[in-house]
């Protein structure tokens, strides 16, 4: 039964008939696992919901199973009330069947944040991104611009979807441009890190990609963001006899939205290694912009020093002078920085017995100390920004490298 599930995905009786015989075994566990799957693509369902209610029960979670309850109520006073209405308008009918819905998106939000899984409205916005202006306008230009001018979407007959890859060396705040970009737009937004899709057993990778796209979808508009989208979109070719292959799979059926509508959700990847990508995700209608985030410029470092000195005593330091000599440090280095600074004044304080604010001589220490971290990303990307660049697709990585003689 459990192969015949996982050949055919989307036959919700199926699943749910497998989903009653687990409870008869008494794995409850694995049939509610199975009846939350079935929720997702039968959001109605009467049985759906009253198997995850008996599973829910018999898995000894009861505030879950009361949760059950609650919509199966909510659903039958549905139907009550479009019985009782005579013909004519239907506003209390849709304001009812809107309750249900409603009900059931902070349901099942709430399940996933069990889980770890959270959504969020993000009050950042590209005005909170220190420097790196050259990143904003493209931002703006490339993405965000289309996303919010409605009466420019429509004149112009361009969709509202979209895929935007951020790439780059590790702890540059690709995650924190993400998060940005949901609040400059007004999106929910949904950060899903491996933990929340891959799963050791077969098949059930593939469930948990497509419910992370399913609830996303019930939230637009929304920002999906993807991290680490290198290890979810191998190339296939190194995946030849992995299962990993169809996970890839899943993922280019979702964002191509085969069988869902993806209107309104913006699907966002960070990587640092975008040359280990799956082609397929790069063709149009998926991962068709990219964005390389590099290290923060002169006038990004002073905001990220400045930032996280804000809250501790600080002496007379050359706050520009430092952000001059890191150059080429990730917003991380910058930040390891300032707390090797501030473990250095807190050593002395304590050994001296006297407090004092952090100094420009902790600083120097720090900057002997601690050195830049995207060295060896470099190091790693100039092959292939050297070699395997026919297609045009890291020139603006090779210019950076080249005006930084880092080639």
């Amino acid at each position: 039964m459990e192969t015949a599930v996982a050949a055919a995905p989307d036959d919700v009786p199926l699943r749910l008939h497998l989903a009653d015989l687990l409870l008869g075994a008494d794995q409850p566990t694995r049939a509610l696992e199975h009846a939350v799957e079935a929720l997702t693509r039968a959001p109605s369902s009467r049985n759906a919901i009253d198997v995850a209610r008996r599973a829910a029960l018999a898995a000894g979670l009861r505030e879950r199973a009361e949760g059950y309850e609650r919509l199966l109520a909510a659903l039958d006073s549905s139907d009550e009330a479009t019985q009782v209405e005579p013909p004519g308008p239907a506003t209390p009918v849709a304001e009812h069947a809107g309750a249900v819905e409603d009900e059931f998106d902070v349901f099942l939000r709430d399940v996933l944040s069990e889980a770890g899984t959270e959504l969020e409205r993000p009050t950042v916005t590209l005005a909170d991104v220190g420097g790196l202006e050259s990143v904003k306008r493209r931002l703006h230009t490339s993405f965000i611009g289309p996303m919010t001018n409605r009466e420019l979407q429509r004149m112009y007959g361009t969709s509202l979807r979209g895929g935007l890859l951020l790439y780059g060396p590790p702890g540059c705040g690709k995650t924190f441009l993400a998060r940005a970009v949901a609040g400059e737009i007004g999106a929910h937004f949904f950060a899903i890190g491996l933990h929340e899709v891959l799963d050791m057993w077969l098949g059930q990778s593939e469930r948990n990609l497509h419910a992370i796209f399913e609830t996303a979808r019930r939230s637009t508009p929304c920002v999906l963001f993807l991290d680490e989208v290198d290890a979810l979109g191998m190339k296939r070719s190194n995946l030849a006899r992995s299962a990993g292959r169809n996970v890839v799979v899943q993922l280019l059926a979702e964002l191509d939205s085969v069988t869902g509508e993806n209107e309104g959700l913006f699907v966002l990847g960070a990587t640092n290694q975008p040359w280990d990508l799956d082609p397929a995700l790069r063709r149009p209608g998926r991962f068709d912009r990219t964005l390389l985030v590099l290290p923060p410029d002169n006038d990004a470092r002073v905001a990220i020093l400045r930032f996280h000195l804000r809250d501790r005593p600080v002496g007379d330091i050359d706050l520009a002078g430092v952000a001059r000599r890191t150059d080429g440090y990730s917003g991380a280095d910058l930040r390891l920085l300032i707390d090797d600074a501030a473990e250095r004044a807190l050593e002395d304080s304590i050994t001296s017995g006297t407090a004092r604010p952090i100094a420009q001589t902790d600083l120097e220490a720090a900057l002997r100390a601690v050195r830049p971290s995207t060295k060896a990303w470099f190091e790693a990307a100039r092959s292939f920004v050297m070699f395997a660049n026919q297609s045009g697709e890291y020139d603006d990585l090779l210019a950076y490298m080249r005006e930084n003689r880092l080639t």
